[in-house]
């Protein structure tokens, strides 16, 4: 079936910036918590170039915090799987990319402690404060909270656009897996960087 075409954004944009903290830019460790595909430092670097076309067409961004109790007591069901303890609350590595990623004043900080960027936090309220319609989405990893915010993100109605060169998974193939799945849900949803940045141009 073939469907009308649907803009880059649709309304009104906000970049949602998930989970780029320090840890990527200062543990060099050969393995890590949590796998990371080839490349991903580079590529969460390059989100940079959304973040600052976001800055100056005046696109809210909205940036995602994975925080945890030093407890682990909200982990739950999330250290069942190949993710070992990462993100504690204190640590240095849990905290935001601020120089990395260029912070502004007027930026936004969701904190979360589950995958989904919308689980159990105040993003929708704010989303709706900005009257937001449609949602930018860089960072990492692509097969999970990427992917989850993403799904959520879908089924609360919301115009979901991927930036595929600007989100890294845990490895290629589930990278690529859910960027497939994400198209699945939402044609048109995977787009490369130069595209986004013209549309940010064009709505501003």
């Amino acid at each position: 079936m073939t469907k009308p075409p649907r803009a880059l954004i649709e309304g009104r944009a906000a970049l949602i910036v998930i989970d780029i903290q320090k840890s990527t830019f200062i543990d060099d460790s050969t393995e890590r918590s949590i796998p990371n595909m080839p490349g991903y430092r580079d590529t969460m670097l390059r989100a940079r170039g959304a973040i600052d076309r976001a800055h100056d067409r005046g696109i809210p961004v909205i940036f995602i915090k994975e925080v945890h109790r030093p407890d682990l007591v909200d982990f739950g069901r999330e250290l069942d799987g190949d993710e070992d303890v990462h993100c504690l609350d204190g640590d240095p590595r849990t905290e935001i990319a601020f120089e990395e990623m260029g912070f502004r004043e007027g930026d936004y900080i969701v904190p979360k402690r589950r995958y989904s960027a919308f689980f159990g936090t105040d993003l929708e309220i704010l989303l709706r404060g900005l009257r937001v319609d449609t949602l930018l989405l860089c960072g990492g990893l692509t097969d999970v909270c990427v992917h989850y915010t993403f799904v959520d993100g879908h089924q609360s109605d919301y115009f979901c656009r991927v930036i595929e060169d600007c989100v890294a998974g845990s490895s290629l193939n589930a990278h690529e897996a859910s960027l497939k799945a994400m198209e699945y849900l939402q044609t048109g949803a995977r787009r490369m960087l130069d595209e986004v940045l013209a549309a940010m141009d064009a709505a501003s």
